[in-house]
């Protein structure tokens, strides 16, 4: 004589998630696949954000540690940074490199001096930057001027979000836009030289 069974399933157990888990809960993190090939000519936008409990990025004793390791980082490996802008939060970069390996190990070694310096000035040690960088090749004349002014004018655009615009011909102090040729690299490429960087 054989049994019936009740045609129920045994739970199963959800699917342990693999991978590496997003570095800011709620945020949808940079992706990990492999970076695309670069190419000597084509600068570069990257960006960097930092986590939560690292201090305003634009306070004084913040931006002087960023500057010191802008001027020990900015010609390595073949990589070259060429402009910046420091916001609260986050860093937009303009940089050149022979490749992507240059391009990764000039932005490890900055993001290291970055990170150390950063820790020292609020007593602590641990992650600072939330996420892998996100890198963004530019291609033509077009694509570098529309960021070298998102770069540049970066800090103006989140004020004009905030409803305090800044004054006409505003020059971020936090910015590559108030010439400081101590911490960056003059550029090389002609995509970026024939680029107008000065600010709006």
């Amino acid at each position: 004589m054989l049994q019936l069974g009740f045609g129920m399933r045994t739970p199963r157990r959800p699917k342990e998630k693999r991978g590496r888990p997003a570095n800011v809960p709620g945020k949808p993190g940079v992706s990990h696949l492999r970076r695309p090939e670069l190419k000597r000519r084509f600068p570069v936008l990257v960006t960097m954000r930092v986590m939560d409990h690292v201090w305003n990025l634009r306070s004084q004793r913040c931006f002087r540690a960023l500057q010191a390791t802008f001027r020990k980082g900015r010609d390595r490996f073949g990589f070259q940074l060429n402009h910046f802008s420091v916001q609260g939060n986050h860093l937009h970069f303009i940089v050149e490199a022979e490749d992507e390996k240059s391009l990764a190990r000039g932005i490890q070694g900055l993001t290291i001096r970055m990170a150390k310096a950063l820790n020292k000035v609020m007593g602590r040690s641990g992650k600072v930057f939330a996420d892998r960088y996100h890198a963004r090749i530019l291609r033509t004349p077009k694509e570098v001027a529309i960021a070298l002014r998102y770069v540049l004018n970066n800090y103006q655009k989140h004020m004009l979000r905030l409803g305090k615009p800044t004054p006409p011909r505003f020059i971020d102090p936090f910015s590559s836009a108030v010439r400081a040729p101590e911490l960056v690299i003059p550029p090389r490429t002609w995509l970026l030289q024939q680029a107008a960087p000065a600010p709006s």
